[in-house]
């Protein structure tokens, strides 16, 4: 009798555990009617295949947006990554002497439009933005050629240690060093060489406010869906996260710490009264897109087949060459500021920038690279839930291990030698994750559009997310199916992130 009952019981917590699970899959497959009015319509392999075919016989161009060169130098820390190595594409593009260029990075550039042409006579100096010392030296290292009278200097700060999946204060450490700390020393080292403007690539994380997934069946009153499921993200200061608890994961903790220190600066002279320091930050869409090493859409081609949970969540995505038009964009408004020009001052502060056009799901950037790459691209459906139920154990696990890591005990440290640190992409599947790809997330980046006369940047960007994966898969495809450099994870079964030191791979 006792084993019947007993049998009967787990026949019925199970059998409430799979409608359970089915019953909060049905909650967070849906697109709210107030995110779906962003972006009403879907798109087909159809209208895909048009839009490719138009944009090849009439290629976009960035050229007519690209602000003028201004005969400077310029520093880009993280330029032989991927954001911070089509910023330098683009300077060369626009006219900068090349020579007047020089990469910070932890390792040289491999790509191969920063190692061939014109970029290969640009100059790379090694350093850990997180080694003070290192930084300094590579920022006060002799120029190629003698600098011309007056030849001012700016610093753009792609790197970035990028582990979004951690969110427990006790590892706020590990992304801090490079992140906080580094940003510091990039600030103390522009004061220290008299740079004159400083632009640092922060992130539209910074914005979101983290969320749970598990919601409650029986709370008959409370919202079906989870809280904040949909946030609408702009650049009132006032309704950023405060608390820690209320950040995505530690990642946008440290971004919107060095933020603080970089907008800090601003106003700043340098060394013995030298220049003015102007600076400012870009927040880029989740997440950046594009050829030369994304952990999105270019991992997704690498990979081919992309088991996901969220192919319904609504995104405002940054194809790469639009995000570094931002930057290139920004810098140009504080020359002008500094010249004396009678727009307003900008300097300073932050800017939300995405792609122009209607922000895309992911079932769109799905179908986009399925009928572009002839169905080799795949992304089979997860259950958003039981992925979420095996997030909390990966964690758990990850904490358990930092924890044995951090103890004197001997026989904490022998447990620790029996259980091995969780390595590859799994360790990206977290639950913070979840709130940035479990929540419907558009970015309102009217203030980066406006003219410079009304306060904007003046950016526009040149592709919107499809005609940005049209480019990125005809790249591929030139490419012979490039490797991207850091493809670990990307946004599917694994999430992207925590694979380079130094490279923004932004959201």
């Amino acid at each position: 009798m006792l084993s019947w009952l007993l049998a009967l019981g787990i026949f019925f917590i199970v059998l409430f555990l799979i409608q359970y699970i089915r019953w909060n899959d049905e909650k967070l497959r849906t697109l709210p009617s107030e995110a779906a009015a962003f972006s009403p319509l879907r798109l087909t392999n159809t209208s895909v295949l048009e839009t490719f075919e138009t944009y090849q016989a009439s290629p976009n161009s960035i050229d007519g947006q690209l602000p003028p060169n201004t005969g400077r130098r310029y520093i880009v820390v993280g330029g032989a990554g991927f954001l911070g190595g089509w910023i330098v594409i683009h300077l060369i593009r626009r006219g900068e002497d090349p020579s007047h260029i020089r990469i910070v990075d932890i390792r040289p550039p491999i790509r191969k439009d920063l190692t061939t042409g014109p970029a290969q006579l640009v100059e790379f100096k090694q350093a850990d933005v997180a080694n003070e010392r290192a930084l300094l030296g590579a920022f006060t290292a002799p120029w190629p050629s003698s600098p011309g009278p007056d030849q001012e200097i700016t610093v753009f700060h792609t790197a970035s240690n990028i582990r979004p999946y951690e969110r427990h204060p006790s590892l706020l450490h590990r992304s801090s060093v490079v992140n906080v700390s580094g940003a510091r020393n990039v600030v103390n080292a522009c004061l220290e060489i008299g740079a004159a403007t400083l632009i640092y690539t922060s992130s539209s994380s910074v914005c979101v406010k983290a969320s749970t997934f598990f919601l409650n069946p029986f709370a008959w009153w409370a919202k079906k869906e989870p809280l904040g499921f949909v946030q609408v993200l702009n650049d009132d200061e006032k309704r950023l996260p405060r608390r820690h608890e209320e950040f995505f994961s530690n990642y946008a903790v440290t971004k919107l710490g060095a933020e603080k220190l970089v907008r800090e600066a601003n106003g700043k002279s340098g060394r013995d009264g030298g220049k003015v320091l102007r600076t400012g930050c870009i927040r880029p869409g989740n997440g950046i897109f594009g050829s030369g090493g994304d952990m999105v859409c270019g991992a997704y081609l690498t990979r081919k087949t992309n088991p996901t949970w969220f192919g319904h969540i609504l995104a405002s995505f940054t194809y790469v060459e639009n995000c570094s038009l931002a930057h290139l964009c920004y810098e140009a408004r504080l020359v002008e500021i500094a010249k004396g020009s009678p727009n307003p001052d900008i300097s300073g502060q932050s800017f939300l920038i995405a792609d122009p056009g209607p922000p895309r799901t992911y079932s769109d950037v799905y179908t986009i690279l399925n009928a572009l790459t002839d169905g080799e691209t795949t992304f089979p459906y997860l259950s958003p839930t039981l992925m979420f139920i095996l997030a909390q154990a990966v964690e758990a696990y990850h904490l358990l291990h930092h924890f044995l890591t951090s103890s004197r005990s001997p026989i904490l440290f022998y447990v620790l030698r029996i259980l091995p640190p969780i390595t590859g992409d799994l360790i990206n599947l977290q639950p913070s994750l979840f709130s940035v790809t479990t929540l419907h997330l558009i970015l309102d980046d009217h203030r980066a559009r406006l003219p410079p006369t009304k306060g904007g940047l003046g950016y526009e960007g040149a592709w919107t997310t499809l005609e940005g994966c049209c480019k990125l898969v005809e790249e591929f495809r030139e490419a012979g199916g490039e490797v991207a450099r850091n493809v670990g994870g990307g946004l599917g079964f694994f999430v992207g992130g925590g694979k380079g030191r130094e490279d923004n791979g932004e959201e």
